[in-house]
């Protein structure tokens, strides 16, 4: 079957058409016809050989894909051969055919499509994991999000707005500060020629921010871990600037604020019951309306190494969507 195959961790240009056999499921697995794919900055970040990751070589790129159900392991009875699903895993959505856990599957909604569909587990679950269940988000808190326009950072800034927070998000250009008002932002805060301190300051009457959702890092971060309110939470889910930034830990301490790590793809594996629960609420949330995928185009599987490249350049506002069939 078709695939998309990464032959080195030396980044795009390690990227290949190729034919690979066709995956069969574990036991505790679902194989599936692969509709849709989407194209996520980890998946770039993975072929470029800086994640913590790396899967043994050739591998399939892909992180989430949207399709149909076409065979289940042994031990799986929540699905059957005809389910229309999202999954995600680590790896394994660039090609026809993927096998994802069961636990890291779900039905779509009937009024949800295979492209829309593609985007919700990894930037959804993230975001609901992230506010909902490690900062722990209540209504009429002020959340900032950098990185607002990617796909993860879009959806904080929806998941938060739906919790009923008061929502800042902070972008790299000027041309993605309407997507991200659209999407729930009261303000928003270009980081590319505004100070941001300052901003933050005028924004809340000097009070700092509740909750920050971090996905730059770099020296951003530090810049934020300046502006945290009393009894606030840190949260940093990704370096897409680049650089792990270190803290002076007299700053939480000043402020008793706390610095909260997310990695939910550790989190649906040790808790997949729990992972499942919300995906299956998001999705319910997606179906009702309430949560909006955005996609910023759609490819074929061919030009998987084109939607990698718009990922390095930052000009993607939500997810690229590699579709087949």
């Amino acid at each position: 079957m078709r695939a998309v195959l990464c032959t080195a961790f030396d980044g795009i240009k390690s990227l290949n058409m190729g034919e690979i056999a066709e995956p069969r499921p574990a036991p505790d697995e679902v194989l599936i016809d692969v509709h849709a794919a989407s194209v996520s900055y980890m998946d770039y970040l993975m072929v470029s050989g800086g994640y913590q990751m790396k899967p043994p070589l050739p591998y399939v790129p892909g992180t989430d894909a949207a399709g149909v159900v076409v065979a289940v392991g042994g031990q799986v009875d929540r699905f059957r051969p005809g389910d229309r699903v999202t999954c995600g895993g680590w790896h394994g959505g660039f090609a026809e055919q993927m096998t994802a856990k069961a636990s890291r599957t779900s039905r779509l909604p009937d009024n949800v499509d295979f492209n829309a569909g593609s985007t919700v587990l990894h930037i959804y679950l993230t975001a609901y994991y992230t506010l909902v269940d490690r900062v722990r988000v209540e209504p009429g808190e002020t959340v900032l999000v950098t990185g607002a326009a990617g796909g993860v950072g879009l959806a904080c800034v929806e998941v938060a707005r739906l919790l009923g927070a008061r929502v800042i998000g902070a972008v790299g250009s000027p041309a993605k500060a309407a997507i991200v008002r659209d999407y729930g932002a009261e303000a928003v805060i270009d980081y590319s020629s505004e100070d941001v301190r300052d901003r933050v300051k005028a924004l809340t009457a000097g009070e700092g921010v509740d909750v920050c959702v971090d996905n730059v890092g770099g020296a951003l971060f530090g810049t934020l871990a300046r502006l945290m309110r009393w009894n606030g939470r840190l949260a940093p889910i990704g370096f897409a600037g680049g650089e792990v930034p270190s803290l002076p830990m007299n700053l939480p301490l000043l402020k008793n604020y706390s610095i909260v790590g997310v990695f939910t793809g550790a989190w649906a594996d040790r808790s997949p019951d729990e992972s499942t629960r919300a995906a299956d609420k998001i999705l319910q949330w997606v179906g009702d309306g309430k949560l909006r995928p955005r996609i910023d185009r759609v490819l074929p599987l061919e030009r998987a190494a084109e939607a990698m490249v718009a990922i390095q350049n930052r000009s993607v506002s939500g997810r690229i969507i590699l579709q087949l069939g």
